[in-house]
């Protein structure tokens, strides 16, 4: 028997098209972050932290990498008996062939047999491109208590923000008595997390009916909820204090990282009680050479630094060379910067190299610069 009888199932199956080059090859949730991490890290090691041993991981775009990554259930201790971390892929329909999951609610329905097997009481649904640190073990506490069918994981954001997001309006118990998709005049500031529990016998019921449905979008936003809501079933806010972040584009992607060398940085990945697991690489330390400087930054195993760091984030295995200025950057993987290289406001694919003498980047721009091997090619030159 689980410890919590509630099984998590994280979508990861999103093509990340507004990552651009960095998803060309690669799903989304496995692009690295951090210095030593790849994004699915975090929703799995809440998973292992909130003592929810068995993980089934739904990918679709791209997955080979991401399938084989997430198939070693030991990185995030999930491999004891009777767990671990299940791939699931979309099945061949024999009325139509091989199939795409049509949304988030269909990704789910062609994986019940999955759910019947593991006898779940409760299912977790996660995004997996999202960076945060959470306990779904109080989040499950609240939705026993509450009596709810649906608890969905709420974080207040600007009025602003709000026009863009999925929005809970509230009665002052927090049960969520309306869903508005991205309001042009949002009612609240409440926005969902993509963090949803089901209580999942009703929630079976809600995916068969779904799936007869030639007119549904099979998606939890635009049509699980709203039936839920219209049928009078109890739904419950779960408000979220802590740091969260949705890294689906460039910009945001290069922002969690700079939070991460904030004096009061939230997400606080040297914390031993909430640990974030990740493949140990097998790699030399790093290496700051004498004519280095550093100022506030993150330099992860394997990276030789010979210039100048400012504010950045260094990844596994990146080297800097001399007379080399990284400014309010993050330089990914296996990257090399050349001699005398110029950066600011830079995030660097994995494993491409600059040429000595580039400049790349400007410090007071409203935009993050990729920098990829498809960018340079593309340049050519020098970039200011």
């Amino acid at each position: 028997m689980k410890k919590n009888n509630m099984v998590a199932m994280i979508l990861a199956g999103g093509r990340g098209s507004r990552l651009f080059d960095l998803t060309k090859k690669v799903a989304k949730p496995a692009v690295h972050f951090g210095g030593k991490y790849r994004i699915i890290d975090f929703p799995l090691s809440n998973c292992a932290n909130s003592h929810i041993s068995t993980v089934g991981i739904l990918v679709q775009y791209e997955s080979i990498l991401l399938s084989s990554y997430s198939a070693h259930s030991e990185f995030w201790g999930l491999d004891s008996k009777g767990g671990g971390v299940y791939v699931l892929s979309p099945r061949e329909k024999d009325e139509t062939g091989l199939g795409w999951y049509r949304g988030t609610a269909d990704a789910i329905y062609q994986n019940i047999d999955f759910l019947d097997q593991e006898d779940a009481e409760y299912v977790l649904i996660l995004s997996g491109d999202h960076i945060y640190k959470m306990n779904y073990e109080k989040m499950l506490q609240k939705h026993i208590e509450s009596k709810a069918e649906i608890t969905i994981a709420v974080q207040e954001v600007t009025m602003k923000e709000a026009t863009r997001m999925g929005i809970m309006n509230v009665d002052k118990t927090d049960r969520i008595v309306e869903f508005e998709e991205k309001p042009a005049h949002p009612k609240s500031n409440l926005a969902s997390m993509g963090v949803y529990i089901f209580t999942y016998k009703t929630f079976r019921k809600y995916l068969k009916e779904d799936a007869k449905d030639h007119n549904s979008a099979h998606d939890f936003g635009k049509n699980i909820i709203p039936a839920y809501i219209k049928d009078g079933l109890k739904l419950q806010a779960y408000r979220f204090k802590g740091y969260w972040k949705d890294v689906g584009t460039i910009d945001s992607l290069w922002e969690s990282n700079m939070d991460l060398l904030n004096e009061d940085n939230k997400l606080d990945l040297f914390d031993p009680d909430w640990k974030i697991y990740s493949e140990d690489t097998n790699t030399t330390p790093q290496c700051i050479g004498n004519k280095a400087k550093i100022n506030n930054a993150l330099i992860t195993q394997g990276s030789v630094i010979n210039g100048e760091v400012t504010h950045s984030v260094v990844f596994t295995g990146a080297k800097i060379g001399e007379g080399a200025k990284v400014i309010d950057s993050v330089i990914m993987n296996n990257v090399v910067v050349g001699q005398n290289v110029v950066l600011n406001r830079c995030l660097v694919a994995d494993d491409v190299k600059i040429p000595d003498g580039m400049k790349l980047g400007k410090k007071n721009s409203k935009e993050i610069l990729l920098v990829s091997k498809a960018y340079l090619a593309k340049v050519g030159g020098t970039h200011e």
